[in-house]
């Protein structure tokens, strides 16, 4: 009986602010679905929570003492960690945006913002895509595509069919929302993306957008 229970999704939390912490785990704590394992007051304590639990997802405050949240996205970066992490920042700047997206953020959300988008994050990025709003999402890519120089020569491999997949991913499009717009299923969409990713050697579907959208400003 205990093998048909769905897993919960394990979260570490890093912030600096005892009382948010506090709050934010309490928040959590209140998602059937959801699993707090750890709660960090630095960069270092983080990092050390992550390697130890191997949580799905980390809740990252950007502004921290001795170790911030971009310090520890290089970190876990290097380390290989397969940890999802959700920025949780209080900042309105885009170069801070796109920076997270750069160190391997994969979601972000304003302490502004209600707690129902905090928890659709985490779903998000736990389920393998990323979680930005719409504006957000478009003015990142737009910024890396401008700066990245690498030729996006990988998506001239791709079919018709791939690279409208492609195509809809770097309009911040999930695999649920690709399948109803091309009329197929998410499985056969998930099995578009892993010939893709073969195909473009894109490691993400960060990295998959920022081709699509090369190509696209190529094009216009």
């Amino acid at each position: 009986m205990k093998s048909l229970l769905k897993k919960k999704l394990g979260i570490v939390i890093a912030d600096d602010h005892a009382m948010l912490r506090e709050s934010l785990a309490a928040l959590l704590g209140t998602q059937k679905d959801f699993q707090v394992l750890g709660k960090a007051s630095n960069g270092n304590e983080a990092v050390k929570l992550v390697e130890e639990h191997q949580p799905e997802v980390l809740v990252l405050d950007l502004m921290m003492p001795e170790t911030d949240g971009f310090e520890v996205l290089r970190m876990l970066d290097r380390s290989g960690s397969q940890v999802k992490s959700v920025v949780l920042t209080g900042s309105e700047s885009q170069m801070d945006y796109v920076q997270v997206v750069r160190m391997g953020g994969r979601g972000l959300v304003l302490k502004g913002d209600d707690p129902t988008k905090l928890f659709q994050a985490i779903r998000t990025v736990a389920n393998g895509e990323l979680a930005f709003s719409d504006e957000l999402a478009h003015r990142v890519l737009t910024t890396m595509a401008a700066e990245h120089k690498q030729e996006a020569s990988g998506m001239a491999r791709l079919s018709d069919r791939e690279r409208q997949v492609a195509y809809l991913v770097s309009r911040g499009l999930k695999n649920k929302d690709i399948g109803a717009e091309m009329g197929i299923s998410e499985n056969t969409v998930k099995r578009h993306l892993q010939s893709i990713f073969g195909k473009t050697g894109a490691r993400d579907r960060l990295e998959l957008a920022v081709m699509a959208l090369q190509e696209i400003s190529r094009a216009a």
